[in-house]
């Protein structure tokens, strides 16, 4: 097989998980405030024990391999077939646990006392709605609507860059291949 013969032009959905890199990386460091700088503690091989169980950094390392990704999805970075689903494989776990996680810290926290307070004020109609400003018809506060619109379109761009690990995986018939 000659050099041409192994290349592969990107599949589209690879070149369209770009976007979804994009809105990852927004979100992760939106959800989990990674700062724009993060150090790593590489004096010993355990060093890093303390700092792999702060979700804030689990995610700063997420967002690094969402860079990695970005820069291979696009147009005339050449890259490989195994690199493409390595980098894609590495951000699963990071990737599913991120909403809860998310939940997690936002409902530690909240202020509770004031959330009830709040829900005092603000009574329900008998219709199920909010008698108050905050509601968006169905009965559910405006921040939950938002919160749960970012997490949906946060699962999206995920399944978006599943779709491009299957696309590559189809379009090389599993053999490692350049990707052009």
């Amino acid at each position: 097989m000659t050099d041409e013969a192994e290349e592969l032009p990107k599949p589209r959905e690879l070149l369209a998980a770009r976007v979804a890199a994009e809105e990852l990386f927004d979100t992760l460091r939106d959800w989990f405030d990674v700062p724009d700088e993060v150090t790593i503690d590489l004096r010993a091989v355990d060093s890093a024990v303390s700092e792999l169980s702060d979700p804030q950094y689990v995610m700063a390392m997420a967002m690094r391999k969402l860079q990695a990704l970005h820069l291979l999805t696009t147009p005339g970075v050449v890259t490989t077939t195994d690199v493409v689903l390595t980098v894609i494989q590495d951000l699963e776990r990071a990737l599913l646990q991120a909403p809860s996680m998310h939940l997690r810290n936002a409902a530690a926290e909240t202020d509770w006392d004031a959330a009830l307070a709040e829900l005092d004020e603000d009574p329900i109609d008998p219709a199920g709605g909010h008698d108050g400003e905050g509601g968006e018809g169905e009965g559910e506060p405006a921040e939950a609507g938002a919160a749960g619109d970012r997490i949906e379109a946060f699962r999206r761009h995920h399944s978006a860059l599943h779709e491009a690990a299957r696309a590559v995986l189809r379009a090389s018939d599993g053999e490692i291949r350049r990707l052009i």
